[in-house]
């Protein structure tokens, strides 16, 4: 292929043929490969960007000179250039890629979307090619999942790669967990930027085959029919999320400690490290743990000392395990809607960085009895996940936010937003569902089909009040955010009149997960030819 992106070339004879995993995380990306021909997942060393075996840190140094070479990953710690705001170091970028607010870093010389994209391709050059890549598999947040693959798309053009996979997060966790075919489980994926919990139905079991994936292509070439595997599902029956995670608890505990200073991403990461030693189950409680943080170009430090006690105080001051709770509760009544109570579970498995601690364990141990919690290595279970996935399962879902149609209402004698599939939406709909539109004024000549995202809020939203993510009470607001570009327009012949009913439509998703209307003109028969509104991931 021309113009594609290629791994560094070193001298080696016998290549390994298999898959790659890349599970781009806020504050740590991990690299696995697994060989067509061997079981074992490999942990990558990308000497110089990995700090260890499969671990890159997430952080991108670019200056605005052009010229000058990018540094990533352990190249930027390394040369402790993790210092105070500048627009040449960039990290925390995952959980703005995607966002509805097109949210921006501050101060910054990349946009979230540029420095992801940057990221995913150094990792690609850095491949060594005794691993010959013949799939690549990457993950995905349930949050943005439908922003955040339309930018993987993008990201991944350049990648001279044969085939691209796609895997939800919480599903890979429920595989790297090792769990089996036919059982019902609880995702809980405590991340840098996120907090995703899903209800999990893995298909199999009882004689039947172990799940396996679906693969999928990015350039918009499907692959339905071309493989000869028998295809399998896991389905999500439940799901919710925050965009709140670790890096957030980083900054509770600067801010606890040193409320009035700036907080750097030397300070953020001093604080992390201290967090992750009280995370040690053999300290006590009231143990202080001590950790530094460069603060200037002078050398000059400052001590962030904490007991779990304290950073536990922190934790609850904040309403972090209230809204854990109210996560719990939404995804258990959504499983509870497909008939899948918390007893019908096999476990409940925790993943990410804030797994480890120990209020939450605790906590989570409380609330999921009878059901077993599973703690599988919290950083590198959704690649290992994600590789076993691949090529793939076909991931039967729910929707995490609903869609609406602007419709003319009678009585007000106004426009309004229907909803027509709400959040927890099993897809693909196995019915159709049918709407009546009616003219709005005098000789109209088409009705345009006008849809926005519909979510409703579960009674938290994490706002930032001078730089600190703060998790925020509110009653449950249904939000509204209205598709970009051109609507389906549906003209109307004979014109018509001011109320009359002139359209009867028919909504249904498919297999992948696009919304699909048909219907006829009532007042002449003629049909509606099926269309593709555009995907509801």
């Amino acid at each position: 292929m021309e113009n594609k992106l290629a791994p560094i070339n070193i001298d080696e004879p016998s290549p390994k043929v298999g898959t790659l995993a890349i599970d781009l995380g806020s504050s740590t990306t991990v690299v696995a490969f697994q060989s067509e021909t061997d079981k074992e997942v490999e942990l990558l060393d990308l000497n110089p960007i990995s700090r260890v075996p499969g671990e890159v840190p997430s952080l991108i140094w670019k200056s605005s000179n052009a010229k000058e070479d990018v540094l990533f990953g352990n190249q930027v710690e390394k040369l402790n250039l993790l210092e105070k705001n500048t627009p040449s170091f960039i990290s925390d970028f995952k959980r703005l890629i995607g966002s509805p607010n097109g949210t921006t870093i501050r101060n910054s010389n990349l946009s979230p979307e540029e420095a992801g994209e940057l990221l995913i391709q150094e990792i690609w050059r850095r491949i060594p090619l005794q691993f010959e890549i013949k799939r690549l598999v990457l993950t995905a947040p349930i949050e943005t999942y439908k922003a955040y693959r339309s930018w993987l798309h993008k990201a991944c053009l350049d990648l001279d790669v044969q085939e691209i996979a796609l895997v939800d997060e919480p599903t890979a966790a429920a595989i790297g967990a090792g769990k089996k075919g036919g059982e019902k489980l609880l995702v809980i994926d405590i991340g840098g930027s996120t907090i995703d919990m899903s209800m999990v139905l893995l298909e199999g079991g009882e004689g039947h085959a172990e799940p396996i994936a679906q693969l999928m292509r990015f350039g918009g070439q499907d692959l339905e029919g071309k493989s000869k595997q028998v295809l399998r599902c896991a389905r999500v029956i439940g799901k919710t999320g925050i965009r709140v995670g670790g890096r957030d608890l980083d900054r509770w505990i600067s801010h606890y400690l040193y409320p009035d200073c700036e907080q750097t991403e030397l300070l953020l990461n001093a604080a992390e490290r201290l967090k992750c030693k009280l995370s040690n189950l053999k300290l006590s409680d009231t143990t202080r743990i001590t950790e530094k943080a460069l603060i200037n170009s002078l050398g000059e430090f400052k001590e962030l000392s904490l007991s779990r006690e304290e950073l536990e105080e922190v934790i609850l001051s904040q309403g972090l395990l209230k809204s854990l709770n109210k996560l719990l509760l939404k995804t258990l009544a959504q499983g509870r809607s497909q008939s899948c109570e918390l007893e019908d579970l096999s476990g409940v498995i925790l993943v990410g960085g804030g797994s480890r601690i120990p209020l939450i364990k605790k906590w989570l141990k409380q609330q999921i009895q009878p059901a077993q919690l599973l703690t599988p290595p919290p950083v590198e279970a959704i690649a290992i996940g994600a590789l076993s996935l691949t090529p793939g399962v076909i991931v039967r879902d729910v929707l995490s936010r609903g869609v609406s149609l602007r419709c003319w209402n009678q009585k007000k004698n106004e426009h309004h937003w229907h909803p027509l599939f709400l959040p927890g939406q099993p897809w693909p709909t196995t019915r159709h569902l049918e709407i009546t539109l009616a003219s709005s004024k005098e000789n109209q000549q088409n009705i345009e089909l006008q849809m926005a995202d519909y979510e409703i809020d579960g009674g938290h939203e994490v706002i930032y009040i001078n730089g600190i993510p703060t998790i925020k009470d509110e009653p449950s607001q249904p939000k509204l955010l209205a598709w970009g570009g051109f609507p389906l327009s549906i003209n109307l012949n004979p014109t018509g009149n001011c109320g009359e009913d002139c359209l009867k439509l028919k909504f249904s998703i498919n297999a992948q997960c696009n919304l699909i209307v048909n219907g006829i003109d009532i007042r002449t028969g003629i049909e509606i030819i099926e269309q593709n509104l555009g995907s509801l991931r």
